[in-house]
């Protein structure tokens, strides 16, 4: 039987408790990597990791738990990951949210922005030299089409000027595919690679809590292009490509201006406290 690409490979997936999270886990432990399952609470990760133990015959799952609406929750993710595993091969940023109400973080910050893009900011350039060490990582960051709505007014990403549930979750998928494109360029001729992936309209939790109903696939589907951007060997050297249903698309103008994505860098950067 052919060895697995990734067998034995070290993969940490956000949010990775139900929705596309899990089913990314699933499909990526069933090819027999060693799966690192975060979740923000204790239970539900356990019982997941249990789960997924089961239908996988892969006993190579293991827990964290951080609650992403806390950047030192966040930190101590990193401090744990690394140090029971001395390197990361694949980090999918997977974790998101949406909250119609304007909600702060333990840092005072709006939480959809908090939770969406700070957090998984935060979390990818504190492991970069984990995933440095690997002889081909990847990151995989999921965003989405809502990226084209964003808005960005760098007197109000905390929506303390005017507030729009929607608006705030638009920004942060802009976030997520601005920290992906400006990784790419911060990573090029490493051994590191950055994409970014819509997943699709899929029906989640979190698409359910938007109040939209219409036109929603599968988690199978959702994960799909996830799964491939982690795993497949053919895009090993594939860096700084915004992916749908496995192929590459063209993000909206907003993420293309390259001024602003180094602004919206640099603040996120201030407002995470990294040096």
């Amino acid at each position: 039987m052919e060895k697995s690409p990734i067998e034995g490979k070290v993969i940490l997936i956000t949010g990775a408790t139900d929705g596309i999270g899990k089913q990314t886990a699933l499909e990526l432990a069933q090819m027999g990597a060693q799966i690192l399952i975060h979740g923000r609470d204790l239970d539900k990760t356990a019982k997941t990791c249990e789960e997924l133990k089961l239908q996988t015959n892969n006993d190579a799952v293991f827990g964290f738990v951080a609650d992403f609406a806390d950047l030192n929750q966040v930190r101590k993710l990193v401090r744990e990951v690394t140090n029971q595993f001395d390197h990361l091969d694949v980090l999918v940023n997977n974790a998101g949210t949406y909250f119609k109400q304007r909600l702060l973080s333990a840092q005072g910050y709006e939480l959809n922005f908090a939770i969406g893009h700070l957090a998984p900011f935060l979390l990818t350039n504190l492991l970069l030299n984990s995933l440095l060490i690997s002889p081909s990582g990847r990151i995989v960051t999921v965003s989405s089409s809502a990226h084209a709505s964003a808005v960005v007014d760098f007197e109000n990403l905390q929506g303390e000027k005017h507030f729009d549930g929607w608006q705030a979750y638009c920004l942060a998928k802009l976030g997520n595919l601005f920290m992906a494109l400006e990784l790419a360029d911060r990573l090029k001729n490493t051994s590191v690679t950055s994409n970014a992936v819509h997943p699709g309209t899929i029906d989640t939790k979190l698409y359910r809590s938007t109040g939209f109903t219409y036109n929603s696939r599968s988690v199978v589907d959702g994960a799909a292009t996830s799964v491939y951007l982690a795993s497949d060997p053919e895009v090993e050297d594939i860096n700084g490509q915004y992916s749908f249903r496995k192929k590459a698309v063209n993000p909206a103008a907003i993420a293309l201006d390259n001024q602003l994505r180094l602004r919206f860098w640099e603040e996120s950067k201030a407002l995470c406290g990294l040096d």
